[in-house]
């Protein structure tokens, strides 16, 4: 069953005695917060791998899986992860790439004027560090892709969300609130 917030997510993990660092929503879902794409979760398969094009951004091919394994950190294009199959822990499908093999998705364009607050995730080219970013102003897909490209320089990103872009930092002290959210990502650790 999908947590929905911050908040409950919080709330289960201060029951186990942990505690969350950080979560950002971490791809589109349906109106039940299931994923609408593949979703693994502990080694364990949710929902199957979408590779065919579609309405909205998610199936604005090439789309992508951000995959975290035992030793890695990584963003497939959905048929490279396909051909790969790759060992996840952890698994959720997204799209658009924001960047693939270090080139901006070729349908952005540069004076979109469609604007939303947005959130992705990027990795580095050696496959250990992952970069989450939430904009906190309205971007186009375009602009927010030149982030992760010529900020970041991360080969591979991944589009999480917009308009729904919600993130929990302790660190930054920031806790988004507002419309319910389907898959998260998160870091934990135990209070012992």
């Amino acid at each position: 069953m999908p947590f929905g917030n911050f908040n409950a997510l919080q709330k289960e993990l201060d029951d186990k005695g942990k505690e969350l660092l950080f979560a950002m929503n971490a791809g589109m879902y349906h109106s039940d917060l299931s994923p609408v794409g593949h979703y693994i979760e502990k080694l364990s398969k949710k929902k199957n791998v979408v590779a065919r094009p579609g309405p909205g951004n998610f199936g604005m091919l090439p789309n992508g899986i951000f995959c975290i394994g035992s030793d890695m950190l990584n963003i497939y294009e959905t048929l490279e992860y396909l051909q790969n199959s790759p060992k996840c822990t952890y698994a959720t499908q997204s799209g658009p790439m924001l960047v693939w093999n270090s080139k901006l998705h070729p349908r952005f364009i540069e004076d979109s004027q469609s604007k939303f607050i947005r959130n992705g995730v990027g990795t580095s080219a050696d496959k250990q560090f992952a970069y989450f970013v939430k904009a906190e102003n309205r971007l186009n897909l375009h602009t927010f892709a030149r982030i992760f490209k010529d900020k970041l320089k991360v080969p591979n990103a991944l589009y999480f969300d917009g308009k729904v872009s919600k993130l929990y930092s302790k660190e930054l002290d920031q806790h988004d609130f507002g419309w319910p959210i389907g898959p998260i990502v998160a870091v934990v650790r135990s209070r012992n």
